[in-house]
């Protein structure tokens, strides 16, 4: 579904009243503050029951106990789901400034299914079977499909609809030949139904370590298109009386969107609605200024993402649910409710 942002909804280019900057500010700073209380959370509650002492314990007196083990392993799994929450978050952004369409998210494009398909492909053809191994099919599974996207939505004369028509298109063909090679190949459906379900809790300082380059490149690319994109989202001819290059612009933010959702579906699977859900609700307190919606956007997906995985902790103990299957869970409603509001409104 493509839609495109009515012109009263289009980025002004004048700058905003001091007082809305300073509120903006300080919302920013209150979403950080509440982003350091949702990461420690994640830290000190699990599947596993650890005491505040065991848990300080093992963040800072490390000497291999059990409480020190868990407490190392749940690190590790903050920091990724910091990582990728952000680089879903500023995806689903860049995607939406960038195809025009306020409930535009990654698999838009066909990237989660690029990286899946590559996964598939790695475990069934090539015999891999660590999730170290699939971090590289699977980055080169989303960036292979981005490229393909970006050559079949006309290159240099691509425009948004031809964009999400090619994702839509590539999308298909490559679930249908994901559930073909799973069909055949039991082995493959048994590996890849953990995987494809999206999940932090295999993280390790190696997967990190992988994708932190691409990551960090990704989030200084995106942030920098912010400029560009608001001119865009005023028109192609007024963006290029502003003096934006809309063919570089556009290319840039395929690139970006393509290494963050790459890497961190690399590093997680496909986790689905938080490029979707967050940018879509900072809109609605930001306004659509892109120097706004980014950086809220790579702060709040990452407490979506570490909440629903604390969540996923809790109600199953001693086992424990899934993170893509917890942010599904709570999207499916609120992507429901932001349809039925936003047709409401142009009612």
């Amino acid at each position: 579904m493509l839609v495109e942002s009515p012109p009263e909804q289009r980025v002004e280019t004048a700058p905003a009243p001091p007082r809305r900057r300073a509120v903006r500010a300080f919302g920013l700073l209150l979403s950080v503050a509440f982003l350091v209380l949702v990461a420690l959370a994640s830290i000190a509650i699990g599947a596993k029951e650890l005491s505040l002492a065991q848990v300080w314990h093992g963040l800072f007196e490390d000497s291999g106990t059990y409480g020190d083990v868990v407490v190392a392993e749940r690190l590790s799994r903050t920091v990724l789901g910091l990582l990728a929450g952000a680089a879903l978050g500023l995806a689903g952004a860049v995607l939406q400034a960038l195809t025009r369409n306020p409930l535009a998210d990654p698999g838009l494009l066909g990237i989660n299914a690029g990286a899946s398909a590559a996964v598939v492909t790695a475990i069934t053809y090539f015999g891999v079977s660590s999730l170290t191994g699939y971090v590289w099919f699977a980055f080169f599974g989303a960036a292979a499909v981005g490229a393909l996207v970006w050559f079949l939505g006309g290159s240099r004369g691509a425009t948004p609809v031809r964009l999400a028509l090619a994702g839509t298109a590539i999308s298909a063909a490559l679930y249908g030949y994901l559930q073909a090679v799973m069909i055949m190949d039991q082995a493959a459906l048994g590996k890849m139904r953990f995987w494809t379900v999206g999940s932090l809790s295999a993280a390790t300082d190696a997967i990190i370590e992988q994708v932190l380059p691409f990551l960090l490149a990704g989030f200084v690319l995106a942030l920098a298109l912010a400029r560009p994109l608001n001119a865009m989202s005023m028109g192609d001819d007024t963006a290029r009386a502003l003096g934006a290059n809309l063919n570089r612009t556009r290319a840039l933010s395929m690139l970006a969107a393509t290494v963050l959702c790459g890497a961190a579906t690399a590093a997680c699977g496909p986790i689905v609605f938080v490029g979707l859900m967050v940018p879509h609700v900072v809109r609605s307190f930001t306004g659509p200024d892109l120097r706004w919606i980014l950086p809220y956007a790579a702060v709040l997906s990452p407490v979506l993402l570490l909440g629903a995985d604390v969540i996923g902790r809790m109600v199953a103990r001693p086992a424990e649910l899934q993170v893509g299957i917890v942010t599904a869970i709570i999207g499916g409603p609120v992507f429901i409710f932001l349809v039925r509001r936003r047709r409401t409104a142009q009612l």
